[in-house]
């Protein structure tokens, strides 16, 4: 796979979610879901970096990973209670596997919070995205429709 890979991967995934949003009734799952978009538009702005469709700037990748981060870290809390809603792309999985579900996000923390203290270049970028993005690809694999 050419080094874009993880992030076209990444990108589109975390894109995908927020056409999916529309119509949600329950309450839990569309926070849910809006958590997901939040890290999801926080990624495209590290997609759109390491695409070269803007501009690479140390802060602000900084600044989004830190929100990846911050939003990772709700993410276990978030899914404690299995609600559902026929919007909803949360597999029963989840809540069949909550250990292995906490430890990837666990992991989408971890990985964020090392990228925004340590994104200083391009080459930084790419590195992160790959991290970040794998995680993103563990989850949704295992535990998203």
């Amino acid at each position: 796979m050419p080094k874009r890979g993880p992030i076209v991967i990444a990108v589109t995934l975390c894109a995908t979610a927020v056409l999916a949003h529309q119509g949600v009734q329950n309450p839990a799952v569309k926070t849910r879901m809006d958590a997901m978009s939040a890290i999801g538009v926080q990624m495209k702005v590290l997609g759109d970096m390491a695409k070269g469709k803007t501009t690479f700037d140390a802060n602000a990748a900084q600044l989004a990973a830190s929100g990846i981060a911050d939003h990772a870290a709700k993410v276990p809390a978030l899914f404690e209670a299995p609600e559902t809603d026929p919007k909803s792309e949360a597999l029963p999985a989840i809540w069949d596997n909550f250990g292995d579900f906490t430890r990837i996000s666990a992991d989408l923390e971890a990985a964020a919070t090392q990228a925004a203290s340590s994104m200083a270049t391009a080459g930084d970028l790419a590195q992160a995205m790959a991290t970040i993005g794998a995680t993103c690809s563990a989850c949704h694999k295992s535990y998203r429709k």
